[in-house]
């Protein structure tokens, strides 16, 4: 009686259990009920709606108050409302955010946006560092499709998946392209850990993120 209990407590934990949340060392940062543990700054901002992050309005960012990450893996699953629109994952974000434009010159973004318009795509499309690394692939659906990306920061070593297709494979140093706009970041080094966070970009840029997880390096 007792083992036919704890079995049915094991089965039943394992039912209940969110998603991926811990399954293969993944950490869910999003909870799918709230932004506890997250923070916004600059204009616009991010709601919850059926266990998803909602973005709204912009420029801004929501980052991840809990650590700095470094030698970790991020995995995000995201989607947009329309046939393309922009949002962005921020990595090695080198101090506590307080405005939404020190990120974007001083960290990296992963880019989303899979038709950057009067801008070129293979340096601001979807998975490139944006404006710094070049397009190694083109694989991010829109129009309400699932998205997978996983990003890999080793040291100063920087790997971007999409949908499991390599788009960037940037390592701190490499040559990158001058920088032509204002709102591109600024070049040279960043940390090897650093903040993360999500762009919102604007009331006609509406993406939805389901999961955000993360994990240590082995």
């Amino acid at each position: 009686m007792v083992k036919h209990l704890i079995f049915c407590c094991a089965i039943l934990g394992l039912i209940t259990m969110p998603g991926n949340a811990q399954r293969n060392g993944w950490k869910q940062l999003f909870n799918g009920k709230n932004l506890d543990g997250w923070e916004h700054v600059g204009p616009g901002g991010d709601k919850v709606v059926d266990g998803m992050i909602e973005t709204y309005g912009g420029m801004g960012l929501l980052w991840y108050t809990g650590q700095k990450f470094g030698n970790y893996q991020i995995r995000v699953v995201y989607k947009m409302r329309d046939k393309n629109d922009n949002s962005g994952v921020f990595i090695r974000i080198p101090i506590k955010p307080r405005e939404a434009w020190m990120p974007v010159y001083y960290g990296y973004e992963v880019q989303i946006d899979n038709d950057p318009g009067n801008e070129s795509k293979e340096y601001h499309s979807t998975g490139c560092i944006y404006s710094i690394s070049k397009a190694l692939a083109y694989p991010g659906k829109g129009s309400g499709q699932w998205n997978t990306m996983i990003i890999t920061l080793d040291g100063p070593h920087t790997l971007v998946s999409v949908n499991g297709v390599k788009v960037t494979d940037y390592t701190e140093g490499q040559p990158a392209p001058p920088r032509k706009f204002n709102f591109e970041p600024y070049r040279g080094p960043r940390p090897n850990e650093g903040y993360i966070g999500l762009q919102n970009h604007s009331n006609n840029d509406i993406v939805f993120f389901k999961e955000v997880a993360v994990r240590p390096l082995k």
